[in-house]
Formats: C-alpha cells, sequence, structure tokens
C-alpha cells in the first residue's frame, strides 16, 4: 500500500511541474500586444479629465484686467512645451498635440483671437504643409540615353514643430468677490512660427484657438519633467499652474496699442514689469490694513 501512495505522489510531482513548465513557456512567448516602450501601462495621464471652471456671475466681478502675453520657446523654462521637434512615441510638444487635433477637426482654428473667423478644415491643412518647388531631375532610358524628367518637390506637413516660435496668451484677471480670490483665465492661444523658406520675415500668426476648448486635450498628453519621470504634469496642469515663463505685451488701454507700438528695447521690459506689478500691487493693496 505504502508503494502504491509513493507512487501517486511522484506522478502527482510529475504531472505538476510538467504542467508549471508549460505555463512557463506560454507566458515567456510574447505576443504582439505585449511589447510597450515602458515597464508599466500609464493611465493616469489617459483617463485624467480637466477640472471644469466655476460658475462666474457677472456680479461677482469687481475688477477686470485684459493682459496678452508671449511664451518664447527660446526659454529655457519654456523648453518643455517646444520638444521634441520629431515625433517620438513617449514624448509630444505642444504643436504636435494642436496639430494633431486641429488637423482630425476636433479643435477649430481661427484667423483672429476675437474668434470671428474660423479656417476651413481643408484651408488651414493647405496652410500647414509646406510643398518644395518642381525640379528637373536627368534619368536615364534602357539604352543610356540621359533625359530630363520634372518631379513634383517633397511635401512637409511636421515643419511647424522645428519652426514653432513663441505662444500668445490672452487672458482675463479678474477678481471674483464671491469667493474673495484673484484669478485668472486664458481665452485665446497665437501659435506663431517662422516660414523655413522666408526666414529673414520673421514670425507671423499660423492660426488662433479658443483655450477652453484646448483643455480636454491638454489633460491627456503629458509634459517632460526633468526631475521625474514618473510624476510628468500634462500640458493642462502647466497653463493651470502657469509653470512657463511669459512677458507681457499689451493691456487694455485707451489706443487698443500694444507695448512694441510706443516702447522698444529695455524700455518695454520695464513697461512689461509694470503691467505685471500692477495686478500684484492691486492685489497687495486689497488685503493690506
Amino acid at each position: 500500500m505504502s508503494n502504491m501512495i509513493r507512487f501517486k505522489h511522484v506522478l502527482f510531482t510529475a504531472i505538476f511541474y510538467i504542467v508549471a513548465l508549460n505555463v512557463n513557456a506560454q507566458q515567456s512567448v510574447f505576443q504582439p500586444g505585449d511589447y510597450r516602450d515602458g515597464i508599466y501601462d500609464k493611465e493616469n495621464s489617459n483617463n485624467r479629465r480637466f477640472i471644469p471652471y466655476t460658475h462666474l456671475r457677472e456680479g461677482d466681478v469687481t475688477w477686470e484686467k485684459r493682459v496678452w502675453r508671449k511664451i518664447d520657446m527660446r526659454e529655457k523654462q519654456n523648453q518643455q512645451l517646444y520638444y521634441p521637434k520629431e515625433q517620438v512615441v513617449s514624448r509630444i510638444s505642444l504643436m504636435q498635440v494642436i496639430s494633431k487635433y486641429v488637423l482630425a477637426g476636433q479643435i477649430i482654428a481661427f484667423a483672429d483671437e476675437e474668434f470671428l473667423q474660423p479656417y476651413e478644415l481643408s484651408f488651414i491643412k493647405d496652410k500647414m504643409v509646406i510643398r518644395e518647388d518642381s525640379a528637373e531631375v536627368e534619368e536615364y532610358g534602357p539604352d543610356g540615353t540621359p533625359y530630363m524628367v520634372k518631379k513634383p518637390g517633397a511635401v512637409d506637413s511636421t515643419w511647424t514643430f522645428e519652426f514653432f516660435s513663441s505662444l500668445g496668451l490672452k487672458e482675463d484677471w479678474f477678481f471674483d468677490k464671491q469667493k474673495s480670490v484673484l484669478e485668472v483665465r486664458i481665452l485665446a492661444m497665437e501659435f506663431n512660427v517662422i516660414n523655413p523658406k522666408r526666414v529673414e520675415l520673421g514670425e507671423f500668426p499660423l492660426f488662433y484657438t479658443y483655450f477652453p476648448a484646448c483643455r480636454p486635450f491638454f489633460a491627456k498628453h503629458e509634459v517632460y519633467n526633468a526631475k521625474n519621470d514618473a510624476e510628468r504634469r500634462t500640458f493642462e496642469d502647466i497653463f493651470w499652474k502657469r509653470q512657463f515663463s511669459s512677458v507681457a505685451t499689451k493691456e487694455t488701454n485707451v489706443y487698443d496699442r500694444s507695448i512694441d507700438r510706443y516702447s522698444k528695447g529695455i524700455d518695454a521690459l520695464l513697461e512689461s514689469d509694470r503691467i505685471k506689478n500692477d495686478i500684484f500691487r492691486w492685489e497687495h493693496d486689497l488685503w493690506h490694513f
């Protein structure tokens, strides 16, 4: 009887190891969907939702000031919005995000900052594509006789990623007496680029977008964090927490003119600082007893 029990024990042990080996063998075979650029699936950013603005009544706004700003992509603090210049899997730039959803028709591009002239999708697609001039190329026939063939130039739809120069913001600062806080809300975004074929002309506005319409898409894409790759912020976080460097270029005034119309050089920078300090001083004086 003991031999029978010993035989069953050995048999069950052998079956267990065979099953275990088969399971490990199956787990070691990677399927096409098992390959990923990372050690875990990132679900936080993909499932993120933007924080809606609280309702604001006209009667609660006791003070308001409209300010225009410029975010220069050459500044070090803003380079997290500019890079990468080429499409990669793990990172995406601000221009790549906005181009993706504008060309998909999910974000409307406008010709003005007051959202009165929306671009047709076909027009904005043509505007964001650069076509090289056609050129004649020498080719050879079967008998070696040379002949000239006119071939169309290359088409580049990603040039804006590299030649994205600055981002303009139109925002409203206001004091909400219901919550007793000074807040700011961005209204319009101006995407300025440089034409690679006419660099000497400087930058020009490619299109404008309505910032609240961009927020749901900004909340789903991460921004590079130099301190920790596991704690990356989204584009929505960057603008919500104002983690960018900018200069004021205009404030509401009776002449409706920007700073560069009446100040140049260091005087323009001082005027920009004055606009920032006026807002800070207004809030400081409000609570100063």
